[in-house]
């Protein structure tokens, strides 16, 4: 059995990039923070489509949570790694700078590039102490363009790519990846209070996207046809900006 950790597993693209996992053939880590309901559905679907997989409840900001899970499951699973880390987790803000609040600064860095940090180094040891692991990190378009009312996301954002792109370099002779997938819109509860109507026409494509678009490159990324892949952002969006 291989296994995989897909953080923010519970809903929108996480949750279909914990399906699109299983499907290919790993036992799905499942974090999520707080939604124990859509978390368990999650599972459901993967263990209704012949796929297995746990939930692992933690908070990705905070690194105690995170040391202790992991531990934890390790002790449990002596035998086992982690040879697929899916860094999905993330929350937005949304502000101008001259408004924005120092909490929502804060927050939004903590669990969008802290997170990075946090779990990447619980878990990249075991990577590559057995030369083999893929590391794919779901950024933004924001993290790439910059968007206004964002700064604090694309700071986040752009900072998991920045770091991504270096740690790609420190990890690459160990047959261990680092790749970054880069969303535009796409249809999920965190852009369910967007103007689609308004936004799509901005699309050359016409539309927002679909989870499960994203998570069919993750899970390309993620496999053992990406191995000559690293270091990379790949951008769905539509067309939106390339």
């Amino acid at each position: 059995m291989k296994y995989a950790l897909v953080t923010g597993g519970s809903r929108g693209i996480g949750k279909a990039i914990c399906l699109k996992i299983a499907g290919a053939g790993y036992h799905v880590l499942i974090n999520y923070r707080s939604n124990d309901q859509e978390a368990e559905d999650t599972l459901d679907q993967i263990q209704a489509n012949g796929g297995s997989g746990e939930l692992m409840k933690f908070d990705v900001s905070n690194s105690s949570e995170i040391k202790t899970e992991l531990e934890n499951w390790k002790s449990k699973n002596p035998e086992k790694h982690i040879e697929v880390l899916i860094n999905n987790a993330g929350i937005r803000k949304d502000n101008l700078i001259m408004w924005m609040k120092e909490d929502e600064w804060r927050d939004v860095i903590n669990t969008n590039l802290d997170s990075f940090y946090f779990i990447t180094r619980q878990l990249v040891t075991d990577m590559l102490v057995n030369k083999y692991g893929r590391i794919v990190n779901v950024v933004s378009l924001s993290g790439i363009k910059g968007l206004p009312g964002q700064t604090n996301y694309s700071a986040a954002k752009g900072g998991v790519i920045a770091a991504s792109k270096a740690l790609a370099q420190e990890v690459a002779k160990k047959n261990v990846t680092v790749n970054c997938v880069a969303p535009g819109f796409i249809k999920t509860d965190m852009t369910k209070e967007l103007d689609e109507k308004q936004l799509k026409q901005m699309i050359p494509m016409n539309r927002f996207g679909n989870p499960e678009e994203v998570a069919n490159i993750v899970a390309f990324l993620a496999s053992e046809k990406a191995s000559y892949i690293t270091g990379e952002v790949i951008s769905v969006n539509g067309g939106l900006y390339t």
